[in-house]
């Protein structure tokens, strides 16, 4: 047998094959066999009945018994699977036996080239789930620009952990040999936990980096915590909650801004387009779709909908950052309604609503506070729902995230921003990204916020009743404006861009698995 190879025997026989390998010291052997009336006869003539060390599997199926046979084999083999067939075992099933032997071999062969040592070299090799959803390209320009060899596993249509995207991931996984797989938001991920399963086996840590609520995206993900896996929160306030969850040591990630994009008008940009130039300005969805959508869903709950306005301006001042928690503290009654629902969809659904529906109207009641100024409004036709008809104000369709905003922002006096009610705490990208491009933001103050920013680098409301006095007052003072934004971009660039989100990323990693 060729050095640091572990035999599998196919077919146990008179067992002396597996008596010579527990002799020279291998420690542990597996032998596939499913002849019982034999098995009952050898075991106790070869004193190997009791064995601790012998591991007999005898699955019906060639692929279960070959996948769990390799199951069974120590950490320590790598791949390096010597399979012995019994040539009497041809005569008594040979469709079965020979089945076995040849998915032996040829997962052991893959486990070989998937078994490589990981964080060996000088640089963490990343594979990074690719989709549309917001931060992927932020995170895949940071890793170009920190030089990490990366490829890229695509998801185009967001689904979760079927066949094409493990297949894929497999066939990955042996090409470039990462590091470790990097996701936003668990995507990829499937409810059952099959691939978080798979990626044990193939001893490839997973790193997740949520930028939005984990409890309302792993509502009905159960198994999805292991020691291969790393999460990171862009909400320091879900950092004990995942814990509770299961999570070791979630990581405090907040987001950040991508200089590449967000950075002052050049000559070589764009030309701007004309009513962009604004005293005031706000970006952002009015949520009545949001709203709408799961509210229709719960149509039929009346009970547990029917005080949904107050109970979203209740669930807006409240402490508590999780729906469940809010109601069973406030509204007991409401709570029992609410676990009464149907299943975790459900439940989702009015989590999803009580949250969407907080965010309008705290959205709306900052915005409104603008009207005074004539102000832009960059969103959907929502908005023309939600506030009074008015020739003063005028609203923009939605601008790209990316070739448009970075030139939008500097034409505005003052940007506000409102933060989501999924967020209470944390900030969003929009404080990052206003002053990065030479704006000037006046944001809700979070507690979050004095993590980032020093209070000269900031300007602040603390409750919408203040944004139109602090509108007028910054308004007649743009020395002040401008060297507010000034000392944050200053601030940002040294400290937060994603190229630094992604350097915290990788060491995490590498203290993690290495």
């Amino acid at each position: 047998m060729a050095a640091r190879e572990t035999p599998v025997f196919v077919g146990f026989g008179l067992g002396r094959g597996p008596v010579a390998a527990l002799t020279s010291g291998v420690g542990q052997i597996v032998v596939v066999d499913r002849e019982t009336p034999i098995l009952d006869i050898t075991l106790p003539a070869t004193g190997l009945a009791g064995e601790t060390r012998l591991a007999i599997v005898s699955d019906p199926d060639p692929d279960c018994a070959a996948q769990t046979a390799l199951a069974l084999l120590p950490a320590s083999y790598g791949g390096r699977v010597r399979v012995i067939l019994h040539p009497a075992y041809l005569r008594l099933n040979r469709s079965y036996y020979l089945e076995v032997a040849n998915r032996l071999r040829a997962r052991a062969v893959f486990r070989q080239q998937v078994g490589y040592p990981k964080f060996s070299g000088a640089t963490p090799r990343v594979l990074l789930v690719q989709s549309d959803y917001f931060l992927v390209a932020e995170i895949a320009a940071a890793l170009h620009a920190l030089e990490i060899p990366t490829a890229f596993l695509p998801l185009t249509d967001l689904t979760r952990g079927q066949t094409t995207f493990i297949e894929a991931l497999l066939s990955a996984v042996a090409d470039f040999r990462p590091d470790f797989l990097l996701t936003v938001n668990h995507l990829g991920m499937d409810r059952e936990g099959r691939l978080m399963e798979l990626l044990a086996e193939l001893k490839l840590p997973l790193a997740s980096w949520f930028v939005d609520n984990p409890h309302l995206i792993l509502h009905d993900f159960p198994r999805q915590t292991s020691s291969w896996c790393t999460v990171f929160t862009w909400d320091r306030d879900t950092v004990a909650s995942l814990a509770d969850m299961g999570f070791s040591d979630p990581v405090f990630l907040p987001l950040a801004t991508d200089p590449g994009h967000f950075h002052p008008t050049r000559p070589s940009d764009r030309p701007l387009e004309p009513g962009w130039t604004t005293d005031v300005s706000f970006v952002g969805s009015s949520m009545v779709r949001q709203v709408r959508e799961p509210l229709a869903k719960l149509a039929g709950y009346s009970r547990l909908i029917g005080d949904l306005q107050a109970l979203a301006a209740s669930f807006a001042q409240h402490g508590h950052r999780r729906v469940g928690r809010f109601l069973s503290e406030t509204r007991p009654d409401l709570h029992a309604l609410y676990l009464a629902l149907p299943d975790a969809r459900h439940r989702l659904d009015f989590e999803l609503l009580l949250t969407w529906e907080a965010t309008r109207q705290y959205r709306t009641r900052c915005v409104a506070a603008i009207l005074p100024f004539a102000p832009c409004i960059v969103g959907d036709r929502g908005w023309t729902e939600t506030l009074p008809s008015d020739p003063s104000w005028r609203i923009l369709a939605p601008l790209d995230y990316y070739r448009d905003l970075p030139r939008f922002y500097p034409l505005s006096k003052v940007s506000l921003n409102c933060t989501s009610m999924q967020m209470k705490g944390a900030i969003n990208q929009r404080v990052f990204d206003v002053p990065a491009c030479g704006g000037f933001v006046l944001t809700d103050r979070r507690e979050q916020l004095q993590l980032a920013f020093s209070p000269d680098e900031t300007a602040c409301y603390d409750d919408p009743g203040e944004i139109t006095s602090l509108v007028r007052y910054y308004l007649s003072h743009p020395a002040e404006r401008r060297l507010i934004s000034s000392k944050a971009r200053k601030h940002i660039l040294a400290n937060h861009t994603y190229r630094h989100r992604l350097g915290a990323l990788l060491d995490v990693m590498v203290k993690n698995y290495s």
